[in-house]
């Protein structure tokens, strides 16, 4: 199971620095979209970041296009726009289960038939027995999001598919959350609902941490 987080157009370098740490810290992909609106070695993206920049997974891509195509060739069953454009409740989508709506011409490396018959019968079951399914199959997930100043462009929310929009609850006088906020809410609750992968159930804390020095 792989989660890929996709920021197109990012324009502030602490919130792309507070996800670089979010990403390294969960095992999440990042990918970022040109044009950015800084440069990478901006001073306040790496201080959010703090020493993480080098443990995260990171990805630059020139446009959309060549985004979604490293998306497709990770395999990723399910790609999902965040955007308050005639979106589904985010909580509603049930990211354990596989999806055809995009796809690669190979078969995801997770999925088998036992895989496939075990999630057939698992609709009723416990929530041990739910993750459990989840954990076999692992479907690889993206979730898309646009810039803090103009959302997600229509071009893209158009090919990713209405099927696959969708919105964080907030009160309906409210604009949008921080982008930070919002990949962080997005990305534990994808993590939550396959198990939580690769948790152990410690971290080492702060034990070998290096603060960066903005000079």
């Amino acid at each position: 199971m792989s989660i890929h987080i996709v920021l197109v157009s990012p324009k502030i370098p602490s919130n792309t620095g507070s996800i670089i740490r979010l990403c390294a810290n969960t095992g999440a992909q990042l990918h970022l979209v040109e044009p950015l609106g800084f440069d990478l070695e901006d001073k306040k993206m790496r201080r959010a970041g703090l020493d993480y920049h080098e443990y995260a997974q990171i990805k630059v891509h020139k446009h959309w296009q060549e985004a979604k195509q490293s998306l497709l060739d990770a395999h990723c069953q399910h790609i999902v726009a965040l955007t308050t454009k005639l979106s589904q409740p985010f909580y509603s989508f049930d990211f354990t289960q596989l999806s055809s709506h995009y796809h690669s011409t190979e078969p995801c490396e997770h999925v088998n038939d036992s895989d496939k018959d075990t999630r057939q019968t698992s609709n009723t079951d416990g929530l041990d027995e739910v993750l459990n399914v989840a954990s076999n199959i692992a479907p690889n997930v993206a979730l898309v999001f646009g810039s803090e100043t103009a959302g997600l462009a229509e071009d893209i929310r158009e090919d990713i598919g209405a099927d696959n929009w969708l919105r964080l609850p907030m009160l309906p006088e409210s604009r949008s959350l921080n982008l930070a906020n919002s990949v962080a809410i997005c990305l534990y609750e994808v993590w939550r609902q396959q198990g939580f992968l690769g948790d152990q159930g410690q971290s080492i804390g702060y034990e070998e941490l290096t603060p960066y020095d903005p000079k």
